[in-house]
Formats: structure tokens, C-alpha cells, sequence
């Protein structure tokens, strides 16, 4: 399991990625894998007509409890898996879910019980050369990371930081 000290949490509100508006988001998609993780940024692709390959939620926004949001992504066609993990950590299970979810053709959805707010780092470090990881950056827009070696090995060195070391 993977648990964030304290002493990185300034370091992960620095985007992985570029900061970009709804549009500029579906250009950096379009014909590619794309990795959804966060509620909004889920709901969002859906209501444009884009299902995520892989969608990581836990039905909150802002860290509260949102009724609508499930309704609405709920309804989305994806394979589920419900994952158990934390606030402030990447547990196995949650691990352990992105990789099979990767490892599937079909679309994918975690329902995450707890939070998904450190899920991008799993799904950068375990998902395929040049998916797309999107995910919400509160209060600032949508960050688009195009999974690539640099980004797996700068990811790999933050988890490195949070605690025990996983292979690909």
C-alpha cells in the first residue's frame, strides 16, 4: 500500500500534466486510450458521447457525496469493480484493479468506496504507452497526461517516496 506523507502533498498539487479547458480535452483524447479518474471529469467525457476505457469515481465532487453524479454515471456501460481505498492512499486493492482493468478489452469502471484522489499516479505507472490519464485538478481545470516512460519514472519515484515498491 501506498500512503502519502505529509511532506508530499504540496509536491502533487503541481499538475502531472498540462492544465486544459473542456474543449482542449477532447482534442488531447480524440483516437486515443483514455483514462478518466475523478467524478466530474468522468461525467463530463459521458455527457460529450466519450465512455472512458477505464473510469476511476467515487460519486463525490469536492469530497461530497453527490446522489446525481451516481445516477448519471451509473448509467454509463462499463464492467464494475468496487474497490475499497482510503483518503491519502493507493491500497493493493485499488492496485490490483487498475491492473486487471488494464489488462481487459472492455470498458472499465472502479467505484471507488473511500477516494480515488490518488489514483492518477497507479494509472500513470500501470497503463499502456500513450493512454491518456485525464483527471480534475480542483479549482483549476482538467490536467491530460500522455503516458509515457518519462512520466512512468517520474510517477515511479513519487510512489517510491509514499512506501513500498510495485513492478509493472
Amino acid at each position: 500500500m501506498y500512503k502519502l506523507p505529509g511532506h508530499l502533498r504540496n509536491e502533487l498539487k503541481k499538475p502531472l500534466g498540462k492544465i486544459l479547458n473542456e474543449e482542449e480535452m477532447f482534442g488531447k483524447i480524440k483516437n486515443k486510450k483514455v483514462t478518466s479518474v475523478g467524478d466530474v471529469v468522468t461525467l463530463t467525457m459521458y455527457e460529450s458521447g466519450i465512455i472512458p476505457d477505464l473510469g476511476i469515481v467515487d460519486f463525490k465532487s469536492m469530497r461530497k457525496m453527490s446522489d446525481n453524479l451516481k445516477e448519471k454515471i451509473s448509467a454509463m456501460k462499463a464492467e464494475i469493480i468496487k474497490v475499497d481505498n482510503p483518503s491519502g492512499t493507493i491500497t493493493d486493492e485499488m492496485w490490483n484493479a487498475i491492473k486487471e482493468a488494464y489488462n481487459r478489452d472492455e470498458k472499465t469502471r472502479i467505484e471507488v468506496n473511500g477516494e480515488e484522489d490518488l489514483a492518477a499516479l497507479a494509472c500513470i505507472f500501470l497503463a499502456p504507452m500513450d493512454t491518456v490519464i485525464v483527471y480534475g485538478l480542483p479549482e483549476k481545470g482538467v490536467v491530460a497526461v500522455n503516458v509515457t516512460e518519462e512520466k512512468k519514472q517520474l510517477v515511479g519515484k513519487i510512489l517510491e517516496k509514499m512506501g513500498e515498491k510495485h513492478g509493472s
